[in-house]
């Protein structure tokens, strides 16, 4: 507050001089009567990402950490170029994608393993060992037979060091399109021995010996600063040490817990050096507002992906320029920060009561670390330092409390954390539509349906087979299409009007996906169409029923002229598309060859995933005529007619002739079967006559035979429609 009021008077008198001077006086006001917290231990890191810069100090992981990694080894960016499309006109598409290939070192001591990697706060890596974007990761333990990794040994030569002692990872052409094609900012979950036994293993390093200085509640710690020393302080600090010499060695001891009969004190001598007890031999003190009291606790918490977390005590009521932050690089739970926070804030504010006792008796089970009881003084007391003198033992003891020995849960608060889902294969199908009546007529509507099931998928590659290879067409993009299988069997259909009670149940690959009921209006122009099998399908209304199956009801058949494929039905498990915008259409004019497949290529695809293209031809083939008439012409002839219709002509008006779109008029009447007809009559408009004697001949060529007609388009014919049979 003095901060703001002292500034703004200041900017008033003096401008921006003055404000300057009195937000420092406000400043230093501030620090004087409202103080600020304390902090001891190693800044913990909000925020770390990996660097290269030489001298930076490589940690030393214990148990379960995150670190950033530092960059040991790097090549420039590499780039890939991919050109699609093209043909008929259209210009082809050039892509470029980046890659690199880097290492980078992660723990100055060995690990086990590596978890998790993250980039750019999201998942690269997931609990499963599945890398969420192309390339390939080595990890390198870092014991004594490490061999150098490949990749480095050809790009280094005979000089490249295998790091033995060091965990590193290598990326061998990871790709950075999700990252903005840079490197994006990693950090990585490393698994080191057990934690708990990290003084055991400081102590061997120096040359020391421990015992009973296990640490159950730690699991993992990152020493990246300091000097063991200062680890051991650290820990202390939670987790009470005593370091005691004998027998030209130094132990570093856990904190001792009272059990048993209590030693008493040897009695106390008097003599006259020192600074104390001159005629007693004890100085009994107690502090005003010890300095050692934790009020909090700052470490990194594995809830909450190794973030630090907070947590603090209400055990001791202090002013702010009292308290005191301990920043701790270890990694707890909530609830043992908690725990620990609240222990070593009792030991601090027990530890302001001090005993200052002289001897001149030497007590072989009495040293630093032992918990004792004073003649004359009501509860227990800890040794904390002795110093022997000519005189006697001069011993320093605290005021012991045994700690609290249940255990308070603690919110751990709550974090983002990036989804981690398994990466899943490509679903690829293939087919060929009628014309829709935009665009040419000329033009194959080929398309491609790809998807994939519940889980991570970033999109794939689609190719088209040319001999033994694949040559690339598009990119698909991250958006799925909708489709799945059919349920139950659908069975046949005259497709001649709206089918309010007819339904099937599918099964969607993707669960996320939606469908949406429309109304009749929706239906008529041309919505919620399917590709069952090879037959378009409308639905009405639809209900979820759980897992991606779906109920569709108001069913339209044989939409797009598909009437022959809807009156022979579908059995269960036939394919079904949803023909919307997120189908992904096939560049035109290429040639799929024979027998018409493209690929696709995702990121979990160890294969290409192949499709054949369905209803090949279907955009240019004429559809059937429709409405067959057979009447007499009074003589024992016959008059054969039919009524036309037209591709992409689907709004049939009855003021208005359908289109012809082909580029002649032309029909083949023919008797017999279609492949192998008895006679073949071709005609330009929808009628035939056949009088008396040549229908004599025919069914005397022909017995029982059925009549039927096809139009003959510019490209193809259309399927039959049968006229009449002789008799």
């Amino acid at each position: 507050m003095a901060t703001l009021v002292l500034g703004a008077l200041g900017t008033l008198v003096g401008g921006p001089i003055g404000g300057a001077i009195g937000a420092t006086l406000g400043r230093s006001l501030d620090s004087t009567i409202i103080g600020s917290p304390r902090r001891e231990g190693p800044r913990l890191k909000e925020l770390a990402i990996s660097t290269s810069s030489y001298g930076q100090p490589i940690p030393a992981i214990y148990g379960a950490a995150r670190v950033p990694g530092t960059v040991i080894w790097a090549t420039d960016l590499k780039e890939d170029r991919e050109t699609s499309g093209g043909g008929k006109g259209k210009p082809k598409t050039t892509t470029y994608n980046y890659s690199v290939s880097l290492a980078l070192a992660l723990s100055s001591r060995p690990v086990q393993s590596v978890g998790r990697i993250w980039a750019d706060g999201h998942l690269l890596r997931g609990s499963a060992g599945d890398l969420k974007t192309a390339g390939t990761l080595r990890i390198h333990t870092g014991h004594a037979d490490q061999m150098p990794d490949p990749l480095l040994a050809a790009a280094i030569g005979a000089r490249c060091p295998a790091y033995r002692g060091c965990a590193y990872v290598v990326f061998e052409d990871l790709a950075l399109e999700d990252f903005g094609n840079r490197i994006p900012a990693l950090s990585f979950e490393v698994f080191a021995d057990p934690a708990t036994r990290i003084v055991d293993e400081i102590a061997q390093q120096q040359g020391l010996a421990s015992r009973r200085a296990e640490f159950p509640e730690l699991r993992g710690f990152i020493h990246d600063s300091g000097s063991p020393a200062a680890v051991l302080s650290l820990i202390d600090r939670l987790r009470p040490l005593t370091a005691l010499s004998g027998k030209g060695r130094t132990l570093i001891e856990g904190g001792a817990q009272p059990s048993g009969e209590i030693p008493l004190l040897p009695a106390a001598a008097a003599w006259g050096e020192g600074d104390f007890g001159r005629e007693s031999g004890t100085a009994l003190a107690r502090a005003s507002s010890p300095d050692r009291v934790l009020s909090a606790l700052r470490y990194y918490d594995p809830s909450r992906a190794y973030q630090p977390g907070l947590q603090r005590t209400d055990a001791l009521q202090t002013t702010r320029s009292a308290a005191s932050v301990l920043e701790f690089p270890g990694i707890l739970s909530a609830t043992d920060a908690h725990t620990l926070l609240v222990r070593a804030s009792v030991r601090g504010r027990q530890g302001g009561e001090t005993l200052a006792w002289r001897t001149c008796e030497l007590d072989p089970d009495i040293g630093p670390g032992s918990i004792v009881r004073a003649p004359s003084l009501s509860g227990l007391w800890q040794v904390d330092s002795w110093e022997w003198r000519e005189g006697g033992i001069e011993l320093e003891l605290v005021r012991y409390a045994a700690p609290p020995t249940a255990s308070q849960a603690a919110d751990p608060g709550r974090g983002w954390s990036p989804p981690d889902r398994p990466a899943v294969r490509t679903s690829l199908r293939a087919f060929e539509l009628p014309w829709d009546g935009t665009g040419s007529s000329e033009i194959a509507r080929r398309f491609a349906a790809i998807s994939a099931p519940d889980g991570r998928w970033s999109g794939a590659t689609l190719y088209r087979t040319s001999g033994d290879g694949l040559v690339p067409l598009a990119q698909s993009g991250r958006v799925r299409a909708v489709g799945g299988t059919l349920i139950d069997m659908l069975p046949p259909s005259n497709a001649l009007r709206l089918e309010l009670s007819a339904s099937c149940r599918v099964a969607l690959l993707d669960h996320s996906a939606d469908l949406e009921p429309v109304t009749a209006d929706g239906l008529a122009r041309g919505a919620n169409r399917l590709l069952i099998g090879d037959e378009i399908v409308q639905f009405g209304e639809c209900k979820a029923e759980g897992d991606g199956v779906w109920r569709l009801t108001g069913l339209v058949r044989g939409r797009g002229g598909t009437e022959i494929e809807a009156a022979s039905g579908h059995p269960s498990g036939a394919p079904v598309t949803l023909l919307d915008e997120r189908l992904m259409e096939l560049p035109e004019g290429i040639n799929l060859g024979e027998p018409g497949q493209i690929a696709a290529i995702g990121l979990a695809d160890s294969d290409p995933v192949l499709a054949t293209l369905e209803a090949p031809g279907r955009t240019r083939r004429p559809l059937f005529p429709v409405q067959p008439r057979c009447v007499s012409d009074g003589a024992g002839g016959i008059v054969l007619g039919w009524t036309r219709r037209a591709r992409g002509g689907w709004p049939w008006l009855d003021e208005v002739e359908q289109p012809l779109v082909e580029q002649v008029e032309r029909y083949e009447v023919g008797l017999g079967e279609p492949e192998n007809p008895a006679r073949l009559w071709t005609v330009s408009e929808p009628s035939l006559a056949l009088p008396a004697p040549e229908i004599a001949s025919l069914a005397a060529l022909a017995p029982g035979a059925s009549l039927w007609v096809r139009q003959k388009g510019s490209f193809a014919v259309s399927p039959p429609l049968h006229l009449t049979i002789l008799s």
